[in-house]
C-alpha cells in the first residue's frame, strides 16, 4: 500500500469520531481476543489523561495496537476498536500507537482540533452551523461559515485573557504533547525511553504559565496568585463546550466552590503528598519503593521529581510520593459535585484538550511551579565560570521587523473545518471563524566577537521577559527569570573575528511549524515518510509573542551563547536532521536525547543572588524590545 493509501486509511479512522462508538455496535464474541481489555469506559463518558484507570485502559490499547504484527493487522485492530471503544481514548491510543509504529512513519492523525471540534468551538456555534446547513434551500452549494462568538464578558475579571486560554492552537498543543509524553509510558514495553521526561513535564508546564503571565501584564492585570491551600476557594469558570458522544456538555464551575474528597483520593491525601514532596526536595533525595535513598542531584534531580510530581510510570514510590498532579486535575474537574450524588459531568480540568481554557489551570501550574523552584533553590547558584565562554563576546542584538526592536502584534481572522466532527447531512463545507492573537516575523540580528583564532560552535539562547511589574517598578532579576520565556535556541558557527548571526522568527525551536489540515492530508499535500505524528507537537508560531498592549510594552531581549562543544548530548546523533525536530524546546526529538546538556531553561532555572551587572558576562546580551497590539 502506498504513503497515501495508508494515510487514508488512517485518516477514516478519525473521521466523525465521536459518535462512532455510541450503542455498541460490534458484539463481544465478534471481537478480537486482544482487545479483550479495552471497552470498559463507556462511550458516554468523558475521557480523562488524568484519571488512573482511564489511562490504564488507554495504555492496554496503545499497546495493543503498537504489537499488531504489521499495518494491515494495526488497522483491524483499530476499525473494530473504534466500533466501541471511547473515542477519545480511542483517539488518545491510536495517536500514541501511529507516533511509535516503524510502518507508520510518514502517517499523521488529522489535526485534533477538527476530529473533536465540539472541545474547541463553543456548543452555540457548532448547533448555529448544523441548524444553517440542514435549512438551506435545495440546492444551495454554498459553502457555510459561521462566527464564533464571544462566551463571556468583562463582569469577569478573567474575561481579558479568554483569547489565551481559549486559542484553538495552544489547546491543541497541550493534547498533543501528552500523545508525546503519556505519563503511563512504559519505556521496558517499547524498548525505548523518553529522555529527560519529567523535566520535560516540568518546563512545558512552567513556560505556559511564564507565558500566562505576560499575557496578563500585557492586559494590565497582576500576575496570577498561585493555587497554595486546600481549603481555598476558588474562582468560576463556564467553557460553552459540548461533548457530543454523551450529549452533554463540560460542567461550568461557580464561584467560591472548596476542593472535596472524590472518589479514589482526598483533600488530606493531596496535603500529605505535596508534605512528602517537600521534604524529600529539603532532604536531598527520594525514598523508592524498596527504602533506597535516590539523591535529587544536580543532573537528574528535577527529571526525578517531575515523574514523582505527575506520578508518571517513572515515579521512584507512588504509592508514598501519590498522584499530586494527575488527581489534582480530578478533583477540580469534580468540585462541583465530588461524590457524584447528581451525576454531573466533570469540568474542562479533566481533559488536555480543554484544560488550558480554565483559569485554575495556570494557578495550579504555578502551584506545582513552585515545588520545582524549592527544589531548584537547594542547587548552588551558576558561577561565572559556567555561564561564560571563553573568547566570545556579544557585541550588539536588534530585532529587524516593520520598525527596529518593535514587534506589532494583531489579531488574525481564522476558520476550522467542522464537518470532519459531525455530519450536517451534506458534502458542502461547513466551518467556524474565530479569531486569534498574532505577530509580525521579524528575524533576530546578533553580532558577535571571535577573539580567538579558531572558529567556535555556539548554542544560541534566546529569551524574553517583561522589563516592568503591575506597578510599573522595573522587575529584579532573580524574580524576572521566572517570567522569561524561551524565543529559540539553536546551533551556530562563529569564525574568528567579528561575524553576524542571522535568525528569522519562524524557525523558533519552540513552535510548530505548520499542521496539516483532514483535506490536506487527503489530498496528498505534505505527506512524506519522513514526518511522522510528532510533527503535531509545538507551540503554535502565532503565540510566539506575547500581545504586548495599544502603547507599547518594553520587553528584555536576553541572548546568551553557549559552548556547543559542552552543551552537545553526544559525538553528532542527536545533532542531525531528525524530521520535526523544529519545536524541540518544549517536545525534544523523537527516540533521541534531548539535544542540549544543560538544564532546560538555563541559565534562567536557578536562583540568581546577584544583580543583573553581577551576573552578566560578555557572551550575554540584554536589549530592550517593544511589542505593540494594533487592534
Amino acid at each position: 500500500m502506498s504513503l497515501h493509501g495508508k494515510q487514508v486509511v488512517v485518516l477514516k479512522l478519525f473521521d466523525r469520531l465521536s459518535l462512532a462508538a455510541v450503542g455498541d455496535k460490534l458484539p463481544k464474541e465478534e471481537r478480537d481476543p486482544r482487545l479483550k481489555n479495552v471497552g470498559i469506559l463507556k462511550p458516554t463518558e468523558i475521557f480523562s489523561c488524568f484519571k488512573p484507570e482511564h489511562l490504564e485502559e488507554a495504555r492496554h490499547l496503545y499497546e495493543t495496537f503498537y504489537s499488531a504484527k504489521d499495518f494491515d493487522d494495526f488497522i483491524h485492530l483499530a476499525e473494530q476498536a473504534r466500533q466501541f471503544v471511547n473515542s477519545t481514548l480511542f483517539a488518545f491510543a491510536a495517536e500514541v500507537a501511529l507516533l511509535h509504529r516503524q510502518d507508520c512513519k510518514g502517517l499523521s492523525v488529522p489535526p485534533i482540533q477538527e476530529v473533536f471540534a465540539e472541545r474547541f468551538i463553543p456548543a452555540a456555534s457548532l448547533i448555529r452551523a448544523f441548524t444553517e446547513a440542514t435549512t438551506r434551500q435545495p440546492g444551495d452549494e454554498r459553502d457555510i461559515v459561521v462566527d464564533v462568538e464571544d462566551t463571556g464578558n468583562i463582569l469577569d475579571p478573567e474575561y481579558p485573557l479568554a483569547y489565551y486560554r481559549e486559542d484553538i492552537a495552544v489547546n491543541a498543543h497541550h493534547w498533543h504533547w501528552h500523545i508525546v509524553y503519556p505519563s503511563v509510558w512504559n519505556s521496558e514495553y517499547f524498548g525505548k525511553s523518553k529522555d529527560r521526561k519529567g523535566e520535560l513535564f516540568y518546563y512545558m508546564h512552567q513556560q505556559m504559565c511564564a507565558r500566562y503571565d505576560c499575557e496578563r501584564l500585557s492586559n494590565g492585570l497582576n500576575r496570577m496568585i498561585p493555587f497554595h491551600n486546600f481549603e481555598e476557594p476558588l474562582e468560576g469558570y463556564a467553557p460553552h463546550l459540548a461533548h457530543l458522544a454523551s450529549g452533554r456538555h463540560y460542567a461550568p464551575r461557580p464561584d467560591h466552590l472548596r476542593l472535596h474528597d472524590v472518589k479514589g483520593v482526598d483533600v488530606l491525601d493531596m496535603m500529605r503528598w505535596r508534605e512528602r514532596i517537600l521534604e524529600a526536595i529539603h532532604l536531598g533525595h527520594v525514598t523508592d519503593s524498596h527504602g533506597n535513598d535516590i539523591p535529587l542531584d544536580e543532573e537528574h534531580g528535577v527529571d526525578i521529581l517531575g515523574a514523582l510530581i505527575e506520578c508518571s510510570h517513572d515515579s521512584k514510590n507512588p504509592d508514598f510520593y501519590g498522584n499530586l498532579h494527575n488527581l489534582g486535575h480530578v478533583m477540580m474537574a469534580y468540585i462541583h459535585d465530588p461524590d457524584g450524588r447528581f451525576q454531573e459531568t466533570p469540568g474542562v480540568m479533566t481533559d488536555t484538550a480543554t484544560s488550558l481554557r480554565d483559569p485554575i489551570f495556570y494557578r495550579f501550574h504555578r502551584f506545582i511551579d513552585n515545588m520545582f523552584l524549592e527544589y531548584k533553590a537547594t542547587l548552588p547558584s551558576y558561577t561565572k565560570e559556567q555561564l561564560s565562554f571563553a573568547d566570545v563576546e556579544v557585541v550588539g542584538v536588534k530585532v529587524n521587523a516593520i520598525d527596529t526592536d518593535v514587534v506589532r502584534t494583531f489579531t488574525r481572522e481564522d476558520e476550522l473545518e467542522l464537518v470532519h466532527c459531525m455530519n450536517f447531512g451534506s458534502p458542502r463545507s461547513v466551518r467556524a471563524r474565530y479569531h486569534h492573537l498574532d505577530h509580525e516575523s521579524f528575524t533576530y540580528t546578533i553580532n558577535v566577537q571571535n577573539n580567538s583564532t579558531a572558529a567556535k560552535e555556539a548554542t544560541v539562547r534566546i529569551f524574553l521577559a517583561p522589563k516592568f511589574d503591575e506597578l510599573g517598578n522595573e522587575i529584579p532579576l532573580d524574580e524576572q527569570r521566572s517570567l522569561a520565556i524561551e524565543m529559540d535556541k539553536f546551533r551556530s558557527q562563529i569564525q574568528p573575528g567579528k561575524s553576524t548571526i542571522v535568525r528569522s522568527s519562524s524557525d523558533s525551536s519552540v513552535t510548530l511549524t505548520h499542521e496539516l489540515t483532514y483535506r490536506q492530508l487527503l489530498h496528498g499535500e505534505g505527506i512524506s515518510e519522513h514526518r511522522t505524528e510528532y510533527c503535531s507537537c509545538g507551540w503554535p508560531q502565532h503565540l510566539l509573542v506575547p500581545r504586548g498592549n495599544e502603547k507599547g510594552m518594553v520587553f528584555h531581549l536576553f541572548v546568551m551563547l553557549t559552548d556547543w562543544s559542552q552543551d552537545k548530548v553526544s559525538d553528532g546523533s542527536a545533532e542531525a536532521e531528525h524530521a520535526c525536530s523544529d519545536a524541540v524546546s518544549y517536545c525534544g526529538v523523537m527516540d533521541e536525547k534531548y539535544p542540549d546538556k544543560k538544564a532546560m531553561g538555563f541559565p534562567f532555572d536557578r536562583t540568581i543572588e546577584t544583580t543583573r551587572e553581577g551576573f552578566f558576562t560578555p557572551n550575554m546580551s540584554l536589549t530592550e524590545v517593544t511589542v505593540r497590539y494594533d487592534k
